[in-house]
């Protein structure tokens, strides 16, 4: 069964913001072979997303590449 852990997404940001770093390398700690779900949640525990933490780096880095793009796909179309 695969594992899932419970992210407060506004704690988990602000984190990243305060350490200067970004959620890829936090997820890059977490890979140990075995897939996770990350289900981050907002503060009253209502799901905002879910990733799939892979269980390899090249895994990792792929949907990194992935991400990045269909960020901004978003942004350019919002401009």
């Amino acid at each position: 069964m695969m594992k899932n852990i419970q992210i407060k997404a506004s704690q988990f940001f602000e984190l990243l913001k305060a350490s200067d770093t970004s959620m890829w390398e936090i997820f890059s700690q977490m890979i140990d072979g075995a897939e996770k779900e990350i289900i981050f949640l907002d503060d009253e525990e209502k799901v905002l997303f879910h990733y799939i933490l892979p269980e390899t780096m090249e895994k990792l880095n792929n949907d990194r590449e992935k991400f990045a793009k269909e960020y901004s796909e978003k942004l350019s179309g919002l401009n």
